[in-house]
């Protein structure tokens, strides 16, 4: 009885610190401008994949990319936290998702700028992409190529 109990707390302890809850589904915040097309497209892109949003309106996108230490070579127009990770750009949810589960010792991935056929960026043309995981220093590394 008492492991039972248990479980129950571990479990509800996790939903409402914002860690996966008991459907596997995983909370993403993400920092955006109220009037970017491209950024709800990538928030539509992550809910369809799975993950739980919450979209939040900025006025200026500085201080969260310094606050994640998302310097000029790596950044897009959004950024996103998920699990202590940040998120920068046109991530692929799959490229997340395995971030999720390998857990490196990375700070974040980004997909820097805006690349054509990127998740939110689907517009016909498809061009090749790298996703970067960058590390405390600033050190990026490819993660993933489309």
């Amino acid at each position: 009885m008492y492991r039972r109990i248990s479980v129950v707390v571990i479990l509800v302890a996790a939903m409402l610190t914002g860690g996966p809850s008991v459907a596997g589904v995983t909370e993403i915040t993400v920092y955006k401008s109220a009037t970017c097309g491209c950024c709800k497209k990538w928030v539509e892109h992550l809910r369809a994949n799975g993950f739980t949003v919450k979209a939040r309106d900025v006025a200026d996108m500085t201080p969260y990319k310094n606050q994640y230490g998302i310097t000029p070579a790596l950044a897009s127009c959004h950024t996103a936290v998920v699990d202590g990770y940040a998120i920068e750009g046109h991530v692929p949810a799959a490229d997340i998702k395995r971030l999720l589960k390998e857990r490196p010792a990375v700070r974040g991935l980004a997909v820097p700028g805006m690349p054509s056929g990127s998740p939110g960026m689907e517009q016909g043309h498809v061009e090749a992409y790298d996703v970067l995981s960058y590390d405390k220093a600033g050190k990026a590394a490819v993660y993933a190529r489309h």
